[in-house]
C-alpha cells in the first residue's frame, strides 16, 4: 500500500541530491546579488533530458529533438502529443483528433510516451495498464525534450523507443505575466494567466502563479473536452549555495472528450457502398462520461558545496482519480450496425517518485569530466474497478440513441503495485573536441497486481542492468558527427502459464549520425541512422492462453531535421523520417511483418515569416505541411491506411507595432483544407481513428 512516510523520510536523504546542470565546456558567472536566484532562460543549443545534465546539442551522443513555446503556440498544438507533430520520427496520429491522453509513437514504439514521460526530471507515474494518465497541458511547459532511443541507463524501465521530457515553467526574479483568450471552430475557448515576480524586497524567493481553464466540443457528436488547472510554485536561496522550489500541479477534466474507433470497413472503405462520417458517436449520451482529477506535489533542493561538487534531490507525490464510463463498437452485427459494448473503471493511483544525485566536475590531466552520481526510487499503488457490459447494437449511418445496457457483469477489482530503485553512474569525459558519455545502472524491480475478489497475485521481481557509451567529435566548425550504444528494459503486463508476469522485454540500439551548428548559429541539422532491436516480447502461441517471452521486433531507419533562421524574418523547421518496423520472431500472423500504427515516411516542414517593416510590420504568417505515407492497419499486413497530406496555417500581429507593446493576437488553422482521414487503425481492422478536421483558433495575449 501507499506510504505516505516515505516523501518526509526522503528529505533526509538531500545528501545525495541532484546534480548541478551548467554545461562541462561553460562557467556560470556568479551574480552580483547573491540572494537572487537567476533562472536563465534555456536555449535550444542544449538539453537535459538525454544525460540529466545540460549538455550542448553538439556533445548529445543521441538525437534529442526540442520544442519550445514559440513552435507549438504558432502552430496551434494544444497538446504534448499535438506539439510533437513537427518532430522526425514521432507519431502523433495514433488515436486520431482524441485528445484525452499524450499518445506519442517514438521510433515506432507506441509505449514511448504514455508510459515514459517525464516532467522535470521526475517520471510521471501514468499506470499503462489502466485508465490513469497524467495529462500536462502545454500552457505550463517550458520546453519539451524528445530524446529518442533507449533511455533506462538513467531512468530505468522505458521504451526502447525514447522518452518525452518536459520542463514546467519556473519562478522568475523579474516581474512579468501574460493573460491569454482564445476562441475558435468546436465552441472552444480558454482563459490562461502566467504571474511570476520576486516575493520580498531582497530578491531571495520569486513565484510563479500559472492558470488555465479551457472547453470545446470534440470531433463526434454529444462529445466535450474540459479542464481546470493551475500551477503555484515559489524558489529561492535558504543560503548562499542552498536553494530550493516547491512547487505543485492541480488539474481537474470534467469532460475527457472521445476516445474510441470504428471498422476498417465503414472508415477507410465504404461498408455496402456508405462511409461513416467523421463525427459520428457510437457511444450513448446517458452513459458516456470521462472525469479525471490529477495532482502533483514536490519540490527541487539543491546545495552546492564547492564550484565543482553540487548534490540536489527532486521530490513528487502525485495522485489521479478516474472515473470512467464508455459505451464503444467492436465490428459489424450486420449490414449497418455495430456490435456495442460497455466499459467502466474507477480508480485511484498514488504514487511517489525521489531523484538523488551528486555532481563533481573533475580533471585528470588533460581530461575533464563530468561525474554524475545518482540513486532513484519509485512507487506507485493503483487501485482499480473495472465493470463490464453489453449493449444494443447501433446503426452507423442513421444512429438512435438512448438504449439501456442488455447486460452488466459483476465489476473486477484489482490493486496494481509497482517498486523500483535504480543506483546509476555516468562519467561525460572531454578531451579537445572529443567527448565520450559512459554510464551504467542497476535496478531492483518489484510488481505485484492482485485481483482483490479472488486473491490471485501476478507478481515480478527482478533485477536489470542497463548502460549506454556514446563518443561525439565536435570540429570548430560547428560539425559533429557521432555514434552511440544503449540498452533498455520494459515490464510486462501479460502472465506466463503459472500466472506470475513475463520477465521484462530488453532493448538495445545503435545510433550514428552527425549534428551541425554552425559557429555563432542558433541553427541546427542533424542526420541520425539507428537500429534497435527489442527481444523477450509477450507472444501467444496458436492453442495456448498464456503468453512466453519469446517475441522479437527491430526497428531501423533514418532521421532528418533542420531547424534554419534563414534571414532575420523567415524560419523554416523541417524533418524527414524512414522508419521499418518489423516483427522477427511472433504469433504466426504478424511474424516478418510491419507494425500497425507506424508512417514508413514522414515529411513535415514548417515556415514562418514575420514582417520587420512597411505597412505590415508586426504581422506574421507561418505555413506547415505534414505529410504520412505507408501506414498498415493491421499487424498482418492485410490493409493500409491511406497515405495523407496536411495543411496548417497562422497569422499573428504583434500591436506593438502601433504602439500597445505587449498585446498580441494569432488565428491558427489546423487541417487548413479539412482533410477527411483516417490517422490509423490499431493491430487490427476492429479500431481505426479518424483524423481532425479542420479547427480554427483566435487567440488574443497580453504580456506585462
Amino acid at each position: 500500500m501507499f506510504q505516505p512516510s516515505l516523501l518526509s523520510r526522503s528529505v533526509t536523504l538531500a545528501i545525495a541530491g541532484l546534480a548541478g546542470s551548467s554545461a562541462m565546456a561553460e562557467q556560470v558567472a556568479a551574480d552580483d546579488q547573491p540572494h537572487s536566484l537567476q533562472l536563465d532562460a534555456v536555449s535550444v543549443t542544449a538539453s537535459e533530458g538525454a544525460t540529466k545534465t545540460e549538455t550542448p546539442f553538439l556533445e548529445t551522443p543521441q538525437t534529442v529533438s526540442v520544442i519550445s513555446p514559440d513552435d507549438w503556440e504558432s502552430q496551434g498544438a494544444r497538446s504534448v502529443q499535438q506539439a510533437a507533430r513537427y518532430s522526425p520520427g514521432v507519431g502523433t496520429n495514433q488515436v486520431g483528433a482524441s485528445n484525452r491522453y499524450d499518445y506519442l509513437i517514438l521510433r515506432g514504439f507506441s509505449d514511448g510516451s504514455i508510459n515514459n514521460t517525464y516532467l522535470d526530471g521526475l517520471r510521471v507515474m501514468n499506470d499503462g495498464g489502466s485508465y490513469s494518465s497524467f495529462v500536462i497541458d502545454p500552457w505550463f511547459l517550458d520546453r519539451v525534450e524528445l530524446v529518442k532511443g533507449p533511455a533506462s541507463v538513467l531512468y530505468g524501465q522505458g521504451s526502447p523507443g525514447g522518452l518525452v521530457a518536459l520542463s514546467s515553467k519556473q519562478p522568475e526574479f523579474e516581474r512579468s505575466g501574460e493573460v491569454r483568450l482564445t476562441t475558435g471552430s468546436h465552441q472552444q475557448g480558454s482563459l490562461a494567466f502566467d504571474l511570476t515576480g520576486p516575493v520580498d524586497d531582497d530578491h531571495a524567493f520569486a513565484y510563479r502563479l500559472t492558470g488555465l481553464a479551457s472547453g470545446a466540443d470534440g470531433q463526434q457528436d454529444f462529445v466535450k473536452e474540459e479542464r481546470y488547472a493551475i500551477a503555484p510554485s515559489i524558489t529561492g536561496y535558504l543560503t548562499d549555495d542552498t536553494s530550493l522550489t516547491v512547487l505543485a500541479y492541480l488539474q481537474h477534466e470534467p469532460e475527457g472528450g472521445y476516445h474510441s474507433g470504428l471498422p476498417y470497413e465503414g472508415t477507410v472503405e465504404p461498408r455496402n457502398g456508405q462511409t461513416i462520417d467523421n463525427t459520428f458517436f457510437e457511444g450513448e449520451p446517458g452513459y458516456d462520461r470521462f472525469e479525471r482529477d490529477t495532482t502533483l506535489l514536490g519540490y527541487d533542493l539543491e546545495h552546492s558545496f564547492t564550484d565543482n561538487w553540487t548534490v540536489r534531490q527532486k521530490a513528487r507525490y502525485l495522485s489521479a482519480e478516474v472515473s470512467l464510463a464508455q459505451v464503444y463498437a467492436y465490428g459489424w452485427a450486420n449490414d449497418t450496425e455495430l456490435t456495442r459494448y460497455y466499459s467502466g473503471g474507477d480508480e485511484q493511483l498514488q504514487a511517489v517518485t525521489l531523484d538523488n544525485q551528486v555532481q563533481a566536475d573533475l580533471r585528470t590531466g588533460p581530461v575533464e569530466h563530468r561525474v554524475l552520481v545518482g540513486v532513484d526510487y519509485q512507487q506507485r499503488d493503483n487501485e482499480v474497478v473495472w465493470s463490464s457490459g453489453v449493449f444494443p447494437n447501433i446503426d452507423a449511418f442513421d444512429p438512435d440513441y438512448g438504449a439501456e445496457p442488455s447486460a452488466m457483469y459483476p465489476a473486477v477489482r484489482n490493486e496494481r503495485e509497482l517498486r523500483q530503485t535504480g543506483l546509476y553512474l555516468q562519467d561525460q569525459l572531454a578531451l579537445g573536441g572529443w567527448h565520450l558519455t559512459v554510464g551504467g545502472r542497476h535496478d531492483w524491480v518489484a510488481i505485484n497486481n492482485t485481483n482483490k475478489d479472488t486473491d490471485v497475485v501476478a507478481q515480478l521481481d527482478d533485477t536489470q542492468f542497463s548502460g549506454r557509451a556514446g563518443l561525439v567529435y565536435a570540429f570548430e566548425s560547428g560539425v559533429a558527427p557521432y555514434a552511440s550504444y544503449s540498452t533498455s528494459f520494459s515490464p510486462s503486463a501479460y502472465t506466463d502459464e503459472g500466472g506470475d508476469l513475463l520477465a521484462p522485454s530488453q532493448g538495445r540500439q545503435i545510433e550514428a549520425g552527425v549534428k551541425v551548428q554552425p559557429t555563432g548559429s542558433q541553427d541546427q541539422y542533424s542526420l541520425s541512422l539507428f537500429r534497435i532491436h527489442q527481444e523477450d516480447l509477450a507472444t501467444k502461441l496458436p492453442q495456448e492462453s498464456f503468453y512466453r517471452s519469446i517475441g522479437e521486433m527491430r526497428s531501423q531507419g533514418v532521421e532528418l531535421e533542420a531547424r534554419s533562421q534563414l534571414t532575420d524574418q523567415l524560419k523554416v523547421q523541417a524533418s524527414y523520417a524512414y522508419t521499418d518496423v518489423t516483427f522477427e520472431q511472433s504469433e504466426p500472423y504478424r511474424e516478418g511483418k510491419t507494425a500497425s500504427q507506424v508512417p514508413r515516411h514522414q515529411l513535415n516542414v514548417w515556415a514562418d515569416y514575420r514582417f520587420g517593416r512597411g505597412l505590415l510590420e508586426g504581422g506574421e504568417v507561418g505555413l506547415g505541411v505534414r505529410h504520412a505515407a505507408d501506414i498498415y492497419a493491421d499487424d498482418a499486413n492485410t490493409k493500409k491506411v491511406p497515405d495523407y497530406t496536411l495543411l496548417d496555417l497562422t497569422v499573428g500581429y504583434d500591436f506593438g507595432a502601433l504602439g500597445a507593446n505587449g498585446l498580441t493576437s494569432r488565428v491558427t488553422v489546423n487541417n487548413l483544407l479539412d482533410e477527411s482521414y483516417v490517422a490509423s487503425c490499431y493491430n487490427s481492422l476492429d479500431f481505426c481513428y479518424f483524423g481532425a478536421e479542420r479547427t480554427i483558433t483566435a487567440a488574443v495575449s497580453y504580456a506585462f
